[in-house]
């Protein structure tokens, strides 16, 4: 099975000792977002777990443990955008989260990093020249460390609009004139450009549409075949493994003006002065009440190596 800590916070830079933590032991317990008193325990056994999956703003606190780590294959996104601090409050400077990246890819390998470019949104300040021209600088840094990029254009959740009123949706002529550009760029620094969930029609100007983290895009950059159920995907048409997810909402502290993780600034700290690194869970502990269920976990590789490796 796939474990994966991206889609609810960003374990990597806020919560590594936890990890490790929970790595050494070879367990950790996950509350039910929406129904807290439902708690999952998940093994982390290399026999059981074929792939952790990471999504993060920055892989740097994680980088002295790698060593660690190599009992597990591993998969990593790494989102670099070109926001400023107004928008991305607590993402470290750029450069270095890009500095972080290479030794990422030296340590694990370029198929299994990539790089995320997302959300695009489109302003006066961040226009759609401007996009381009910075998707070129750090595509030239990036060169020979990943095989590919994602793209995604700003989604407009409910608390979205209300963290960031000002934003706007991408046109359709935006999208194509980015995304015709990234393209090209990526064939100039040898890279792919993969979409996450955008409209299918962008495939006719070169790019990936069929999904960012889907069964294939695993079983080439980790060079083995998975036989794996369906899981449930971020919306219906998501073809990605995103279930098993072992993170919290409301507990990064980036403060990402578009963030759809956190509901509200001040729970967010809150949750985060709970947090001991020693705990099973990613905040708190057991509380009265919980329902603690074994997740039904066993390896979905099939022990053949895939043609692409």
């Amino acid at each position: 099975m796939i474990i994966n800590s991206g889609s609810r916070t960003d374990i990597p830079a806020f919560y590594s000792k936890w990890f490790m933590n929970r790595v050494r032991e070879g367990f950790v317990m996950v509350r039910n977002p929406y129904y807290p008193e439902q708690v999952t325990r998940y093994r982390l056994d290399p026999a059981v777990v074929d792939v952790l999956a990471f999504c993060t703003k920055n892989p740097e606190p994680m980088l002295p443990y790698l060593e660690e780590l190599k009992m597990f294959r591993q998969f990593w996104f790494v989102t670099i955008t070109p926001y400023g601090k107004e928008i991305e409050e607590n993402v470290p400077d750029k450069t270095r989260v890009m500095a972080a990246f290479r030794r990422l890819s030296e340590a694990v390998g370029k198929k299994a990093v990539i790089w995320r470019y997302d959300p695009i949104f489109v302003s006066d300040q961040y226009s759609v020249g401007f996009h381009i021209e910075a998707f070129e600088k750090m595509a030239e840094e990036l060169r020979g460390y990943t095989r590919t990029s994602v793209i995604s254009f700003i989604d407009l959740y409910e608390k979205t609009k209300r963290n960031f009123p000002e934003v706007r949706a991408v046109t359709a002529e935006e999208q194509i004139e980015l995304t015709k550009a990234f393209v090209s760029i990526g064939e100039r620094y040898g890279m792919t450009i993969r979409t996450c969930l955008e409209n299918r029609q962008l495939s006719q100007y070169g790019a990936v549409t069929d999904g960012c983290m889907t069964r294939d895009v695993l079983e080439e950059a980790l060079g083995i075949t998975l036989e794996t159920p369906k899981g449930p995907g971020a919306r219906p048409e998501c073809a990605c493994i995103l279930g098993n997810d072992i993170g919290m909402y409301n507990t990064c502290a980036h403060f990402c003006k578009y963030c759809y993780a956190n509901y509200d600034r001040a729970v967010v700290l809150r949750n985060m002065r709970r947090h001991d690194p020693e705990s099973p869970y990613l905040i708190g502990g057991p509380m009265p009440g919980d329902v603690i269920r074994e997740a039904n976990q066993k390896s979905w590789a099939n022990g053949q190596m895939s043609l692409f490796l």
